[in-house]
């Protein structure tokens, strides 16, 4: 049965009539149709009287209409519709939203937040989402996704303009007004001439209706402000390279950069299934070497499309060669180069050099202090500068610290552009200087942790007010930028400044024990050898290669390495009769031993080791001794002689609670916590676990308390194996999980014995 034609301006009563007879709530109609709750209520009461052919189709289908009945309602719209100079105004006056894109791929988070933020949308308060971000993000694309998805949302009209923010000359406010009023139906005779004459016209033109704008690519605050609604029930969406910051009231939608898997969906959409199954690892390197950028992997993916008979790895191995890379990243008028350089146009001449010099920083992101080195700018300057940056979305600010990253494809533009503008002399000015800088702050700073000077203002920091003022700021400087002081320490290498490498390395040697799992340890001695041979100096050439024999034994578990480099040390430190060095290389070369298997040596050579420091005065001598009795004590205890270490490990604790003059007292409560860390296990190892259990709790609170990682959870571990025998299994579990998960973290072979150790407490709780 159908229903009566209606009457002009009546499209709400019928609305309702056809939605009574289909027995269907507002609510349910809104979610058959994708219009929302608040547009269904609005056309009824008659606030909105001539929704667009599209809204009309979405509720005729949700009805279940007939064709009868679907063109009554659409005759209805059609005369609620306000005439205008033109039929077609949107059309006329340049402002259709562009064609959507099919292949469009991802970004469900985002759009449901603007379906969300559509839903909300009323006839008092205009909602304003802004999505920024850096150049390639599919800004636009999401934009015109976004309009054409809500668009049922909005019976009043959908307009895109293009604000032209990257142009040298970006669309004034007046200009964008005056588009939008001719596209709302005003006559060119009836526009004001003032830019707030302008803006109070469409205001007031669109308060009453339910319009959805999409300002693409906006320079700034000051173009969009005029051109948003100020009642109403519209939605704005704004797109823009820069932040926008100070736009007030807006809802910020954020974009970040695909996934793999996504990634490979998109180049899957625009090459098909089939290639992309062909060479599946491929389209995964591809996506890596595009660096899950939208833009690039759609130059990519259009450059293959263009070619069906190349292969995906072919262009792959073009990408590898980042000197090709943006060349290859092109196809027809995209191009990833041109995106970022509309960008980079735009900057002042201070910010653009901070840019480029920015590429020459070493590791995954820098301080503000590492650019303003490279770029000779002050530091507050810099830091202004870097900020804007991040605004342009040019560079990538980390959450919770002053540090920045490029995107991979943005680096590779920055360089691009420091070969061009600034050659070779200006940038090896620049390293030299931001290096010799880093050196002396990185050795300052290491200073602080020596066991002689760790209480001495930092001598010779190249900037005395910025310098880290405690040693725990000290700590979180030289972790923050070990990229930068270790890049360097090779570029001091590589010219010849040895002194500094060496003074440097001599630095870092009581700071390495806090980050036993750097690796990097290894380099940095390595280069202090190579540096002492380039001098002449055999005194520094022994030191350093002693630390460089603990490296390879503790660092990065090489212990033929470490052997070789011990032996080598001995025998410079025998050439020049240097006693200390001289039972370090011993002691080295027996904890090598000791790990290859050869435990008879170890003992042997860490008893020679023993007796050559036993003549030993110095602070130094006294550390080294002690250090090796402690060792000799484990080894025993190891071979089953655990009253001998428990007799070696008292006479250390003894030691340490007699104190050595000049030893400042954080030292002596480490070593303190050694012993009882060592005499904690030679007591396990004579079945006294109650014993056991309160040494290793000291020794646990004392590692802690230096903040010593490396040392706290071997200890905990064998704390852990005493309260498991104690029949504790509830805290020896949560000691266990603890230790496991801390030295995984730290790369130590005790993981495994602590994941082991958990399996057997799982063994012995079955059923418990």
């Amino acid at each position: 049965m159908g229903v009566a034609s209606p009457a002009v301006g009546e499209f709400g009563q019928l609305l309702l009539s056809l939605r009574s007879r289909a027995r269907l709530t507002q609510e349910e109609l809104s979610h058959a149709t994708g219009v929302s709750l608040r547009a269904l209520a609005d056309l009824e009461r008659g606030r909105s009287r001539g929704p667009q052919r599209r809204t009309v189709r979405a509720l005729a289908e949700g009805l279940g209409l007939d064709a009868a009945d679907t063109e009554k309602l659409e005759r209805a719209a059609q005369a609620g519709r306000p005439r205008r100079r033109s039929a077609a105004p949107t059309a006329h006056h340049g402002l259709a939203l562009p064609r959507d894109i099919e292949d469009f791929t991802a970004r469900e988070a985002a759009l449901a937040k603007l379906r969300a933020l559509a839903g909300k949308t009323d006839l008092v308060r205009p909602t304003v989402a802004l999505i920024s971000g850096p150049p390639g993000l599919g800004k636009t694309s999401f934009g015109v996704r976004a309009a054409h998805a809500l668009a049922p949302h909005f019976p009043d009209g959908q307009f895109a303009l293009d604000l032209h923010g990257m142009d040298p000359e970006p669309t004034t406010p007046r200009d964008a007004l005056a588009r939008l009023l001719r596209a709302v139906g005003v006559a060119e005779s009836a526009i004001p001439g003032g830019v707030d004459d302008r803006s109070g016209l469409f205001r007031s033109i669109v308060r009453d209706r339910r319009l959805l704008l999409l300002l693409d690519n906006a320079a700034h605050e000051d173009q969009v402000r005029p051109l948003l609604p100020g009642n109403g029930g519209s939605l704005t969406i704004v797109t823009s390279r820069h932040a926008l910051a100070g736009l007030e009231s807006v809802h910020r939608i954020e974009l970040a950069l695909l996934r793999r898997e996504e990634a490979v969906e998109l180049l899957t959409r625009i090459i098909g299934a089939e290639r992309v199954q062909q060479e599946t690892q491929a389209a995964r390197d591809l996506a890596e070497l595009c660096g899950h950028l939208p833009l690039a992997v759609r130059i990519a993916g259009q450059r293959l499309a263009g070619r069906p008979h190349e292969r995906v790895s072919k262009l792959v191995a073009q990408l590898a060669d980042e000197e090709r890379r943006l060349d290859a990243l092109q196809a027809g008028g995209l191009r990833v180069r041109a995106a970022f350089a509309l960008s980079y146009r735009q900057l002042a001449p201070a910010t653009r050099t901070l840019l480029r010099r920015a590429a020459l920083a070493a590791g995954p992101d820098f301080s503000p202090e590492s650019a303003a080195l490279l770029a000779d700018l002050p530091i507050r300057q810099a830091a202004l500068c870097a900020e804007e940056l991040v605004d342009a979305g040019l560079l990538l600010p980390r959450p919770t610290v002053e540090r920045y990253q490029f995107h991979d494809l943005l680096k590779l533009f920055a360089a691009e552009q420091l070969a061009v503008e600034d050659g070779t002399e200006a940038c090896d000015a620049a390293q030299d200087r931001a290096a010799r800088w880093m050196l002396r702050r990185a050795t300052a700073a290491a200073l602080r942790f020596d066991a002689d000077r760790h209480q001495d203002p930092p001598g010779g920091d190249p900037d005395p007010a910025s310098a880290p003022a405690s040693r725990e700021k000290a700590r979180e400087w030289l972790e923050a930028e070990r990229a930068q002081w270790l890049a360097a320490l090779r570029r001091a290498q590589a010219t010849g400044w040895h002194q500094q490498v060496i003074d440097m390395a001599e630095a870092m040697h009581w700071f390495s024990d806090l980050n036993q799992h750097w690796e990097l340890w290894v380099e940095v001695f390595r280069r202090a050898v190579d540096a002492a041979r380039a001098l002449g100096s055999r005194h520094n050439e022994a030191v350093h290669l002693n630390y460089l024999a603990w490296a390879y034994n503790i660092c990065v578990y090489d212990h033929h390495a470490a052997l070789e480099a011990a032996d080598t040390a001995l025998v410079v430190a025998r050439e020049i009769d240097d006693q200390l060095q001289m039972g370090w290389a011993l002691a080295y070369g027996a904890a090598a031993l000791h790990r290859i298997g050869r435990v008879d040596e170890s003992i042997g050579r860490l008893q020679d080791a023993a007796a050559c420091l036993s003549g030993q005065t110095s602070l130094q001598g006294r550390l080294a001794e002690l250090s090796t009795l402690n060792t000799l004590g484990n080894y025993l205890r190891q071979r089953g002689c655990a009253e001998d270490a428990l007799t070696i490990h008292r006479r250390s604790e003894a030691s340490c609670r007699a104190g050595m003059p000049g030893l400042s007292p954080e030292l002596i409560a480490l070593y303190l916590a050694v012993a009882w860390q060592c005499l904690g296990n030679d007591l396990a190892a004579l079945g006294r676990w109650t014993d056991a259990e309160a040494m290793l709790r000291q020794a646990l609170a004392g590692f802690e308390a230096a903040n010593m990682l490396a040392w706290s959870e071997p200890a905990r571990l064998d704390l852990g194996l005493v309260l498991r025998r104690l029949a504790r299994y509830d805290e020896a579990r949560e000691v266990l999980l603890t230790a496991r998960d801390t030295l995984g973290e730290l790369n130590s072979p005790r993981r495994v014995e602590a994941a082991a150790e958990l399996r057997e407490l799982d063994r012995l709780t079955v059923g418990a």
